[in-house]
């Protein structure tokens, strides 16, 4: 199959600090993590595509965050391709019973907003990257927080998974990849914690997503 990125397209990438990995400061404009990997991948592979990449992403996020910009960092760049990654802060936050807590339902509620938004506002073709937690932690208080985070994590993974199928989007598993990874490699291979992948777990994410557009 022929890679979905045609020539001159627009592809727009937002989330969490995980997207925007710097890209507002000393490494703008894409950052340094998987959103530069994909533009640099896709520059040396398909030279003559002469496509526009943005990277929208702010770090700590939440999807009510992506909700409340929405129209000044997607809607006004009617991308022809959508990225989206958020999740784990929405989690995190929930768990410590943060002020700015969102709870799966809210996150389901904003979610579909934003996607409707995007049918109905844009011409855009969405791809959705599950949140992940980079450990093997058993999903139990016996193991703390990290069992905690990985306890809550599959219902935000799901509401994730039922978005892609109301909206008929691309689906990166990012979470499922990364626990194929821990089958040969430790977790801290990838990250120094579970959150924040280092240089190889960006390219990971990086490898998935363009292998879910047939790079």
């Amino acid at each position: 199959m022929p890679f979905e990125i045609r020539p001159k397209q627009t592809v727009l990438f937002t989330g969490d600090s995980i997207t925007d990995c710097g890209r507002r400061g000393e490494h703008r404009p894409f950052g340094q993590g998987y959103v530069r990997m994909i533009v640099d991948l896709i520059r040396a592979r398909y030279p003559g595509h002469d496509c526009r990449f943005v990277n929208t992403g702010v770090g700590g996020d939440t999807v009510r965050k992506l909700f409340d910009r929405w129209t000044d960092d997607c809607v006004r760049v009617q991308p022809h391709w959508l990225s989206i990654m958020v999740g784990i802060n929405d989690i995190s936050r929930t768990l410590a019973n943060s002020p700015d807590a969102v709870p799966v339902e809210e996150y389901e509620r904003l979610y579909d907003t934003i996607l409707g938004r995007v049918k109905t506002e844009t011409k855009a073709k969405v791809i959705l990257m599950t949140p992940f937690y980079m450990s093997t932690a058993r999903p139990t208080e016996a193991d703390g927080w990290r069992g905690l985070v990985m306890k809550t994590l599959p219902d935000y993974i799901k509401v994730v998974e039922k978005m892609s199928k109301r909206y008929g989007t691309k689906l990166v598993r990012t979470h499922d990849m990364f626990q194929r990874q821990f089958r040969h490699h430790r977790p801290d291979e990838f990250g120094a914690e579970p959150v924040h992948p280092n240089p190889s777990g960006h390219l990971l994410l990086a490898h998935e997503w363009l292998k879910t557009m047939n790079w």
